[in-house]
């Protein structure tokens, strides 16, 4: 939650303010682009995230670097609330608010899946879905955390004061959050199954491929490429809909739906908590049923799901916008739940950071970075059923990709590479 909750502050404020403040010369509707595709960069950066703390991660351990993608995560979002806006210092402003966002991304890329299968490799193997449900939780709660925080901090401002100081101060506040967090981190114990590889690579009880591998990234690619490839188109449902409720939701409900500020973060709230309520069924789930059946459910109502939304969403009243932001967000949630879970059983503990995070953030670019940024453009010129299709193609490749992937409810973390290929 604490670091995710830097990450989204930063996509709700892009959405709210951001256009006017670090792109005023664009106008409104470039400024508005030029904002989500700040969103965009952190994408695109997230790989390489995935491949840096991936690999140190498979070759020193997943507590290090849950360490450090914290410290990265919360020193770049001070630094943006303590940012000048372009007409203090001009164009260094929105390349500093890039730079920031590009360290955001890096840390994120290895953060989620790091986090994920450290609770899967602690977990009791008949409830690995339930106890991985809490990092997934954890991202639902700072969606809520992330708008709640600035509902608080707006309500008594005029839209004036939001813009000039108001929307810092939660930016500011998130230090005070790191502290707690890098807490937590110091005191938790490496991954009982990582452990347990480094000891017997030690003892040289291994076979040729036993203990922590080189160049995770490579043997990954050489051993599980298909899964690999599967778990990229898994991943692009749950966060093409995730940042669409978070960012273009918000857009559209105080640029063209006309509702107010603090309506709009009032529904974010309850998106947040709908997202975490699908995590919740969806990993529960997941561990009577098996992962593949959940998320088949997941993708196979999100392609439905997908068509509608946006022209409903065209013409809503308040009550119809939250309606269709949460059963968005729980769709979301309803796939993350075992995904996060699936991320660690489908690969190798000697390249399963490597491997999970980047495959992960692969998906991520796909589905978080694209769908935002042409959304509106697409609405303007095609109409809002052409978005819906394109969105719908994408959940599709999801669906596809959750019909080729093995169930792996039950498997021994410690086995994995005797399962089939």
């Amino acid at each position: 939650m604490i670091e995710f909750y830097d990450l989204t502050l930063y996509a709700v404020a892009a959405s709210l303010v951001f256009a006017d403040l670090f792109f005023p010369a664009l106008g409104p509707a470039a400024g508005t682009i030029a904002s989500f595709g700040t969103l965009g960069v952190a994408f695109v950066a997230r790989p390489i995230g995935a491949l840096i703390f991936g690999h140190f991660g498979d070759r020193l351990g997943r507590k290090r670097m849950l360490i450090t993608t914290l410290l990265l995560m919360g020193g770049a979002t001070v630094v943006v609330g303590a940012m000048p806006t372009a007409d203090e210092i001009g164009v260094t402003a929105p390349i500093l608010i890039v730079l920031m966002r590009i360290v955001q991304g890096v840390a994120a890329g290895g953060e989620l899946a790091g986090a994920a299968l450290f609770s899967t490799e602690s977990a009791p193997t008949a409830r690995r879905g339930f106890w991985t449900m809490f990092t997934s939780l954890g991202g639902g709660f700072s969606i809520v955390l992330a708008n709640a925080t600035l509902l608080a901090v707006g309500t008594g401002l005029s839209d004036e004061q939001f813009a000039s100081f108001g929307w810092r101060i939660p930016f500011l506040a998130s230090a005070l959050l790191v502290v707690v967090g890098l807490y937590i981190r110091l005191k938790i114990d490496e991954s009982p199954v990582f452990e347990a590889e480094a000891e017997a690579e030690a003892e040289a009880e291994l076979d040729s491929r036993g203990g922590r591998s080189k160049i995770p990234f490579v043997e990954a690619w050489r051993h599980q490429p298909r899964q690999m490839l599967l778990v990229a188109g898994i991943s692009i449902m749950q966060a093409a809909f995730t940042y669409l409720g978070a960012t273009y939701f918000a857009n559209v409900g105080t640029g063209q739906l006309g509702l107010t500020r603090n309506t709009v973060l009032g529904a974010g709230i309850a998106g947040g908590l709908c997202w975490a309520l699908g995590v919740l069924v969806g990993a529960t789930a997941s561990d009577r049923f098996g992962r593949r059946p959940v998320l088949l459910t997941a993708t196979a109502g999100a392609v439905v799901w997908a068509l509608l939304v946006f022209t409903l969403l065209e013409s809503a009243s308040a009550g119809a916008y939250l309606l269709l932001l949460c059963v968005t967000m729980f769709l979301a949630g309803l796939e993350i739940g075992p995904i996060n879970v699936m991320l660690s059983e489908l690969f190798d503990t000697r390249y399963r950071y490597t491997a999970s995070a980047f495959a992960y953030n692969i998906g991520l670019v796909i589905g978080g970075a694209v769908p935002p940024l042409i959304g509106a453009t697409m609405t303007a010129a095609y109409g809002a059923f052409a978005f819906g299709l394109f969105l719908a193609f994408l959940c599709l490749v999801s669906l596809l990709s959750a019909i080729g992937l093995p169930e792996t409810r039950g498997r021994d973390l410690s086995d994995v590479r005797a399962s089939p290929r």
